[in-house]
């Protein structure tokens, strides 16, 4: 069994309609801690201490939000900046976050056709994350690929329920430890191991 981290921001929640079936696939179980940062936080004044602690009691950590502007939202960039500390989580010394997986679970408005060289956007999701993937390194840590709901604008209810059910799975899968590292850094997306036996 693993213990689950999933850190979740979201500043306009009460307009989501992606991630609020998607909190609602999340399994009660004793090693799965929801933690929701602007209900927390809401003045942004993160409590730093008891956030380490957190991170400390758990072995995977995800960070699900939506894309905002091809990265996370601000309170979830504060996170970051204030609670991985030098001499803690990188730096001489900062090995308290060593092995331990990271990755994240976000909702894009955009389809994934967007998500290409030569879509709207230019990039692919992956080259966007890459400032998350160089801080799992940094932090010695396991940086999986990540989960994602895409064309949020417009998907239909029959596809974002399929979704939700896919990251049900995944948390599942993840909390009891079924999955293998060397067979997921074969696939681009962990919605992938949904429908493939890893």
């Amino acid at each position: 069994m693993k213990k689950v981290l999933i850190l979740f921001a979201h500043p306009r929640m009460e307009k989501s309609r992606a991630n609020a079936l998607l909190l609602k696939q999340i399994p009660t179980a004793d090693n799965i801690t929801f933690h929701d940062l602007y209900e927390l936080y809401p003045d942004f004044n993160i409590d730093v201490e008891a956030e380490k602690k957190l991170l400390l009691e758990h072995d995977i950590i995800i960070l699900q939000h939506p894309f905002y502007w091809y990265s996370c939202p601000p309170l979830m960039k504060q996170w970051i900046d204030m609670v991985l500390e030098f001499g803690w989580a990188y730096g001489p010394g900062g090995t308290a976050l060593r092995d331990k997986i990271m990755f994240n679970a976000i909702t894009t408005g955009g389809a994934s056709t967007a998500y290409r060289s030569e879509g709207h956007n230019r990039f692919t999701i992956q080259e966007y994350l890459r400032p998350f993937e160089q801080t799992a390194y940094l932090c010695k840590m396991i940086y999986f690929p990540p989960f994602l709901v895409q064309g949020t604008h417009r998907i239909t209810d029959e596809d974002l329920w399929r979704m939700s059910e896919q990251y049900l799975i995944l948390l599942t899968k993840m909390s009891q430890g079924n999955f293998t590292e060397s067979h997921i850094r074969q696939i681009d997306y962990l919605n992938e191991i949904c429908v493939k036996s890893i």
